[in-house]
């Protein structure tokens, strides 16, 4: 049988992709990729297709392997933004029903002279057209501001970079133009977008009017997270929720039996200042989303849920990091309660406003026996899985890491009149040091380290500097690695120094051991993500999590979320789709059918 065009925009069933002639299913996959068939034709020698994702990682390996010449023709092959192919209504029906849902035919005047200067800016800098998923990670389209400001903004990106940017939105299309031909609707990720925009409503005062995300510890934004997420637990239909002494919102889903063991899930509510959306609130959601589903379907597990909203992980309004988590095992610094914010308050002064109960924190210590272990959902936070086209990933480890103050000492003295071979320039050796730093980590692939803080204190432009503070962070997958990695830094450190006739002072503000994932919790999640038709890609997170401090009392293992904007976070533009969100709540429900199994 030979398909029409109109017989191909019939929903299709993976069914009937996988047992249809090879012809027959090129036409089925006809439009998913602009003007260019050849990478569904290729796609299809991986058949049979377990899944929706399997399809769509099996035609973006086609497209990998192709070489650059045809994936810049790939990217030429596509119509700019409100161009010359709309205005001749030459588009394909794929990219009309696309601009059309962005609102892109119906520009004003002056939105569509912008768009037309920065089409030829864009055309000049890289040689070919803006590539953009209009119809965004939500899969509803863009609003033209949002699409105007994102053009603005890659027009300063690299060439080299932007190249597979255009790459990665191009794979954005085509999987939203699967989703249609399949009827595939991400309906629970859909809602996990909502539930993610109706939280960041709430955002400490001051930055609302900025239009910027700041969530800390016990503000009223805070606090009114802690009451939606409450009252959404409710809706989801858990047994038991409430706001324990720290802030922390805790949901449980109860049992087949009052005697079971508890697995223990959740992350972080706050945000640090000017943040994202997604940053530890997915790993809150996607685990209720679970839960709803089970009530919905009248299910009970052979061992109970418990949900947990951490009310603390950043640290940004107090020096209180893991304070939400820590309580749960027994960590929170009574010393803690002294401290004071910007503003003069103390800790204890603003939970006592909260209504929280200082003297009920030691109540809320779990008991470690009773709890199967913990598992968490994050985005990824760093560009990996984004680079990679991979929707989730597998942790390994949570890095371990060691962070330090540091001042170098040398003589401030007159920039015109001290020969270069004469200077005790501060600022010089802590250059020398980035430096080495920088490579040393690079030799062991996954370490990283990092000169976050650098000053010149009183630095004026004709002075050799004489004092230089900085901060440096180092980390790694292992103990052992990490303590390598600083061991050599600091050695090298303390050779410039010695070489440039200065001195310096280190204080280590903070040393956190390794938190490698349980190895049973980690094929868990494995074979959840493997079930999916996911490949799996197992990496370590250099970022901290709440489970680092509950793998300090139990067995923990984490599951990353792929970020979309080179996987950017602690920033407005962290996102993820709503395709790879409901990829993490199928898979999270994977897990639990999996426990459950065990049973």
């Amino acid at each position: 049988m030979t398909l029409t065009r109109a017989s191909a925009m019939t929903t299709l069933t993976l069914q009937a992709l996988n047992s249809a002639s090879a012809t027959e299913a090129t036409q089925m996959l006809d439009g998913v990729y602009e003007h260019s068939p050849w990478i569904g034709a290729q796609a299809l020698t991986q058949r049979p297709f377990r899944s929706l994702a399997h399809l769509k990682y099996s035609l973006v390996k086609v497209l990998e392997a192709a070489g650059l010449d045809a994936q810049k023709g790939l990217i030429r092959a596509h119509p700019e933004l409100a161009g010359k192919a709309m205005q001749s209504q030459t588009l394909t029906a794929e990219s009309t029903n696309e601009q059309s849902k962005a609102g892109l035919t119906q520009c004003t005047p002056d939105e569509l002279a912008r768009i037309v200067r920065l089409n030829a800016a864009y055309q000049a800098k890289f040689g070919f057209p803006f590539i953009l998923a209009v119809r965004g990670a939500r899969g509803n389209g863009l609003s033209k501001s949002v699409i105007l400001a994102t053009f603005e903004r890659r027009l300063h990106n690299h060439p080299l970079f932007e190249q597979q940017e255009c790459l990665r939105q191009i794979h954005r299309i085509a999987e939203i133009r699967l989703n249609d031909k399949f009827a595939a609707t991400p309906s629970l990720g859909n809602e996990m977008w909502d539930w993610q925009e109706k939280l960041s409503a709430h955002t400490d005062p001051g930055y609302a009017v900025l239009g910027q995300l700041t969530v800390t510890y016990l503000t009223d934004a805070h606090r009114a997270c802690a009451k939606d997420i409450s009252a959404l637990m409710d809706d989801c239909g858990f047994d038991e929720v409430n706001i324990d002494a720290v802030g922390n919102v805790v949901g449980r889903y109860l049992a087949t039996s009052d005697k079971a063991q508890t697995l223990l899930t959740g992350s972080h509510y706050d945000t640090v200042r000017n943040g994202g959306k997604y940053d530890g609130r997915l790993g809150i959601f996607v685990p209720m989303a679970c839960v709803r589903e089970l009530k919905r379907q009248g299910k009970r597990l052979p061992f109970h849920i418990e949900v947990v909203g951490f009310s603390e992980e950043e640290g940004q309004r107090y020096k209180a990091t893991f304070l939400g988590s820590g309580a749960l095992i027994g960590q929170f610094d009574p010393a803690w309660l002294d401290q004071l914010d910007t503003d003069g308050i103390t800790m204890r002064q603003a939970m006592q406003h909260a209504g929280l109960c200082v003297d009920d924190i030691p109540k809320i210590k779990r008991q470690a026996e009773d709890y199967l272990g913990f598992v968490e959902v994050h985005i990824e936070q760093g560009p990996v899985l984004n680079e990679l086209n991979i929707p989730l990933g597998i942790v390994t480890s949570i890095n371990g890491s060691v962070r330090y103050a540091c001042e170098v000492i040398g003589t401030a003295c007159h920039a015109g009149t001290t020969p270069m071979n004469r200077r005790s320039d501060a600022a010089a050796a802590v250059a020398e040091l980035i430096l080495f730093a920088e490579q040393r980590a690079a030799q062991d692939g996954d370490s990283v380290a990092t000169v976050g803080q650098l000053l010149v204190p009183n630095g004026s432009t004709n002075v050799v500097p004489g004092r230089c503070h900085f901060t440096l962070d180092m980390r790694a997958p292992t103990n052992a690695q990490r303590d390598a990695m600083v061991n050599d830094i600091l050695n090298k450190f303390k050779a410039i120094c010695e070489h440039r006739q200065v001195r310096y002072t280190l204080e280590e503000t903070m040393r956190a051991a390794a938190a490698p994932s349980d190895p049973a919790w980690q094929q868990r999640w494995e074979q959840a993500v493997d079930s999916l038709g996911v490949p799996l890609h197992r990496m370590p997170s250099g970022a901290g999590h709440d489970a680092m401090k509950l793998h300090e009392v139990m067995p923990q293992a984490m599951l990353f979320v792929r970020g979309e904007n080179s996987g950017i976070s602690h920033n407005p533009l962290e996102s993820s789709t709503n395709d790879d969100m409901q990829l993490a709540v199928d898979a999270f429900t994977q897990l639990l059918n999996q426990l459950s199994a065990e049973f």
